[in-house]
């Protein structure tokens, strides 16, 4: 069934003239406005004193924070030289090469940057802002679906796909499995968490997230195939999995800081 539905998909969402929108955008817009939407709805149910403006200001920060940091990350650890040769292609976005674990270093420095010029908690806002961040994952991993990219190892089970550039065999739809456990999953835990009153204590929510998709990162790469440019780095290991392994010890760290630093929630600072 999932290899019927790839296949009537088409990556083009729709065309206005010469110009083509792609699913790829919409994925990265929907993920922004719900995050968005989710962070100013539980700053609400916390009571704290942030309005539609701020939080539309700092997401609108950590938006470009996102895109650079993806980009470069792709382009450092991921282009194994290819970069260095054409350097013009740093800039061809609509040519692919996106890095999660760089957008999530400039989420932090975008956000940290809009927060500080408009007095909000960095600590609160990150974890106000990781809460929505998996409906973005979400969304991206089901472009990178219906675009057939980042599919995953050979596979017999009745829910195979054959991708156009897989080679002509059923694969993982590895997308699809970090969609649900990046995305859906971790998004559930965070928002059941969230509806606890008084709030949990900054730090637990980015510390929860980092923890969650460092592991669910790790355990996909194992049935994703890796960049065809880098392969397998340390044995089975990819460069997915030795970036996703800190995540898990970071956010370990943050979550014992937080239990035992219990700094409440807030909205503007001095």
């Amino acid at each position: 069934m999932l290899n019927e539905l790839y296949h009537s998909l088409n990556p083009i969402a729709f065309a206005l003239g010469p110009l083509q929108v792609h699913w790829y955008a919409l994925a990265y817009l929907a993920g922004f406005v719900l995050a968005g939407v989710v962070a100013y709805r539980v700053a609400r149910r916390w009571g704290l004193d942030l309005s539609a403006e701020d939080v539309t200001n700092v997401v609108v920060g950590i938006a470009w924070g996102i895109i650079i940091g993806a980009r470069l990350f792709y382009v450092v650890f991921y282009g194994d030289g290819y970069y260095l040769a054409n350097p013009l292609k740093v800039f061809a976005l609509g040519e692919g090469g996106m890095s999660f674990h760089g957008g999530l270093v400039g989420a932090v420095v975008g956000g940290a940057i809009m927060c500080r010029a408009c007095h909000i908690s960095i600590a609160t806002f990150c974890d106000l802002g990781v809460i929505g961040a998996p409906l973005g994952l979400f969304f991206g991993r089901c472009a990178n679906f219906v675009n057939g990219e980042l599919w995953g190892k050979p596979t017999s089970l009745p829910w195979g796909v054959v991708f156009e550039t897989g080679g002509g065999v059923a694969r993982h739809p590895s997308q699809l499995y970090e969609a649900v456990l990046e995305g859906l999953v971790i998004f559930a835990v965070l928002l059941w968490m969230s509806r606890k009153r008084p709030a949990r204590p900054q730090g637990t929510f980015i510390g929860t997230f980092l923890v969650l998709y460092g592991v669910f990162r790790f355990l996909i790469e194992f049935v994703r195939v890796p960049d065809a440019q880098l392969g397998y780095l340390l044995g089975p290991i990819t460069m997915g999995q030795l970036l996703s392994a800190p995540l898990v010890v970071a956010g370990i760290v943050v979550l014992v800081v937080a239990h035992r630093a219990q700094r409440p929630q807030v909205g503007h600072v001095a």
